[in-house]
């Protein structure tokens, strides 16, 4: 059997994730490549891979996109590495530094500031830009949030805005996967949730971060009914921007 290639992006938040697939027969079925959330999206795009663990906001440009697992990377209010850092306060931030991981939270960032701070302002990709505020994500805002005058955790900014969790990634597929296929896979990810103790002890301590918070509290992995409705919700926002 062709052998079906994923991308996963390789963030503390997806450790669980990999670690479910890699302990799985599913693993001898798969070739995986693991990649930042960007390049995670433009591979389920342009079909170099069959299906992802994709940001979300790239999902209305893939062709026959399907969402196939019972599993994403999202979160109920705060999520604690998916942030505004800023100089000013919310509604005076004129100027705003993309992130250039990841599409979702340039996204919601702009989604954010123009619904919900109802602020104008404007974007630049240019990493040597001086802007009032940027977004980053992942890994690298761990113990960053005492560097800026303000952190907003978009994840909670957008309960705030909506009363709905939010999803980040989901499992997303470019073509038809075989249900048994999908039924191993799900098994997977929830074996690797249910070891989540086992992966931290994988993980390089971080004085400044709180690891065991994050994989166990902050971050929400069920695709629930109302994460399904906040992508939803962010899609149609994405679209009036």
């Amino acid at each position: 059997m062709e052998k079906i290639k994923i991308s996963a992006v390789a963030y503390t938040n997806t450790k669980a994730f990999i670690y479910g697939i890699e302990h799985s027969p599913v693993l001898e079925q798969i070739d995986l490549s693991l990649d930042i959330p960007s390049d995670c999206a433009a591979k389920v795009i342009d079909g170099t891979v069959d299906m992802g663990l994709m940001p979300v906001a790239g999902i209305p440009d893939v062709a026959n996109a399907q969402i196939i697992s019972d599993y994403c990377i999202g979160s109920v209010g705060a999520v604690n590495s998916v942030f505004i850092f800023s100089n000013v306060p919310a509604k005076e931030i004129r100027t705003l530094k993309l992130d250039s991981h990841s599409r979702t939270s340039n996204n919601l960032a702009q989604v954010l500031l123009k619904f919900f701070f109802k602020t104008e302002f404007t974007v630049t990709s240019d990493p040597e830009a001086v802007t009032d505020a940027i977004v980053l994500i992942g890994d690298r805002t761990f113990g960053k949030k005492g560097d800026y005058n303000f952190a907003y955790d978009m994840g909670e900014e957008w309960m705030n805005f909506t009363g709905l969790p939010f999803v980040y990634a989901a499992w997303v597929a470019n073509k038809e996967i075989p249900e048994a296929f999908v039924t191993e896979f799900n098994a997977a990810l929830k074996m690797g949730l249910a070891n989540r103790a086992e992966v931290l002890k994988t993980l390089p301590e971080n004085p400044l971060f709180d690891l065991e918070d994050y994989l166990m509290n902050k971050l929400d992995f069920e695709l629930t009914d109302k994460k399904r409705e906040a992508l939803t919700l962010f899609l149609s926002y994405i679209q009036q921007l």
